[in-house]
């Protein structure tokens, strides 16, 4: 069966009532939560693992996937309006967005997101769709040292690039592939790490670390940051489209933020993150009128946004062909599709193509009900800004307990949670990335499984792991990545350094 055919089934069966309704509900609660300050896809994903068990495999993903875009586009608004960035890939936008709503033009500055993502995401969607498959069936020769060396640069990229230092990524790092050890070691079946309890002989289950660190800990750390009084949200008229000249300015930024964002998205490296504010220097760079920028440059916004929502689509490439997350919610929907028995690789398009397929269709389809609801819901949602933290963050808190004791069936799991949502808070209070760890509970299993096959393969010798060229690039690279903030300070201390004349 060709390529085009699996599309088409894919779409045949992304259209159901049933599919289409999980694909709003997806959207509508991605941009809900993407909306609302200090919630962001990651922590959505989480809190919906354990409700979803009972529905089909591609219902849940369609609906993640949907998050996921839904949270990419719901995070301008805050940002604009509140100059609080509402998912942190949207921080970049708070810099003009806000700058445009303050001087009336708030309405030009949602538009022009809203817009841009769109046009980013169909382009984003359409490149996963040509080069996934491809990009699977190379992944298929890679051997198990070649997929070691790709686990090891993705810890370095993210243990390095996140965070206030590479140090505490890679402390964030090193305690989540602990947490990835803990239980019985696959070949031996000795526990290990679990120190005598019981509960910890299967291991950390990866929905309540992911739901402990990401929605308890957050909201555990925004608690402990309230403060009275309810936040100052810019008025905003009707947003239906752009006029001709914003247009005209809008359009190239778009395409540009499309073309950085996607491949940035889709290597180990921080995910859309990284691409909003390379975005943002280029149209800088590129713009007319420079001076404006810092006052409310429409080109801030839509270059930004555009890259934000193709980078969206970028990490679904290495999530779905090589099982790698650059993100963290691709970090928490690889544990979604392990909950489901689903092994995310290359033999997922030969082994589940009407999954994937019915996956990608339902991302176009999801990208335009974004488009034509979000233009016209941008009042409710200027609404929904005005929710009392305190309640919003108690029904977090509440939702995480329900779905960690429907997981578990034992009170042992909401101690778990509590705990890990007690290290959540640590960490953010000091500067410790989470990303890192969820990276490192996730993949740590995955990169100690190759290491061992590597090194029996080769009975013991280490020299294996350098044999092939890609893994000796690749090995390199998070090398690199590693030296990177030093090489990056040598670079400033000699810009920095005055220049003698004799």
């Amino acid at each position: 069966m060709s390529t085009f055919d699996y599309v088409m089934q894919g779409f045949a069966a992304a259209v159901t009532v049933e599919n289409l309704l999980f694909a709003l509900g997806g959207v509508l609660l991605g941009t809900l939560v993407g909306v609302l300050p200090g919630i962001g896809p990651a922590m959505t994903v989480a809190l919906l693992l354990p409700i979803t068990y009972s529905v089909p495999p591609a219902a849940a993903l369609i609906m993640f996937a949907g998050v996921l875009y839904g949270g990419m586009y719901g995070g301008s608004t805050t940002s604009i309006l509140l100059n609080t960035p509402g998912e942190s890939a949207s921080v970049i936008t708070a810099l003009e967005g806000n700058k445009m709503a303050r001087a009336g033009r708030g309405a030009q500055a949602l538009a022009t997101a809203a817009l841009g993502s769109f046009v980013a995401g169909t382009i984003g969607t359409v490149l996963l769709a040509l080069l996934a498959p491809q990009v699977a069936d190379w992944a298929v020769h890679l051997t198990s040292a070649d997929y070691f060396a790709l686990t090891v640069l993705a810890f370095c990229t993210v243990a390095t690039m996140l965070g206030g230092s590479a140090i505490r990524g890679f402390a964030s790092l090193a305690l989540g592939l602990v947490l990835g050890l803990v239980g019985l070691d696959p070949m031996s079946s000795q526990e290990r790490f679990t120190l005598g309890i019981g509960e910890l002989v299967n291991g950390v289950d990866l929905v309540i670390a992911a739901v402990g660190l990401f929605a308890v800990g957050e909201a555990l750390y925004t608690a402990a940051r309230l403060r009275h009084g309810a936040p100052e949200v810019i008025p905003v008229n009707r947003v239906w489209w752009l006029p001709k000249e914003d247009l005209k300015r809008s359009w190239k930024p778009w395409l540009r933020g499309a073309a950085l964002g996607f491949p940035l998205g889709a290597v180990p490296a921080g995910g859309p993150v990284i691409s909003t504010f390379l975005s943002y220097a280029v149209e800088k760079k590129l713009a007319k009128k420079p001076e404006e920028f810092g006052k409310g440059a429409i080109e801030g916004v839509a270059g930004p946004e555009a890259a934000n929502n193709a980078g969206a689509a970028g990490m679904l490439v290495p999530l779905l062909t090589l099982g790698l997350p650059t993100s963290a919610t691709a970090a928490v929907m690889l544990a979604a599709f392990g909950s489901y028995s689903i092994e995310p690789g290359p033999l997922l398009f030969q082994s589940q193509p009407l999954l994937v397929w019915t996956l990608i269709a339902s991302l176009y389809l999801g990208n335009v009900m974004l488009l034509v609801l979000n233009l016209p819901l941008v009042g409710i949602w200027v609404k929904i800004l005005r929710i009392p933290r305190p309640y919003l963050y108690a029904g977090i808190l509440v939702c995480a307990s329900l779905g960690a004791y429907a997981g578990s069936q034992q009170y042992s799991g909401l101690l778990v949670l509590l705990a890990l949502g007690v290290l959540g808070l640590a960490m953010r209070r000091y500067g410790w990335p989470v990303l890192p760890a969820i990276l490192g509970l996730v993949l740590g299993p995955i990169a100690e499984e190759n290491l061992r096959k590597a090194l029996q393969v080769s009975q013991g010798d280490p020299a294996t792991l350098l044999a092939s060229p890609f893994a000796k690039i690749v090995l390199g690279l998070a090398l690199l990545s590693m030296l990177s903030p030093l090489l990056l300070r040598g670079l400033r201390a000699l810009r920095a350094r005055p220049v003698t004349t004799s």
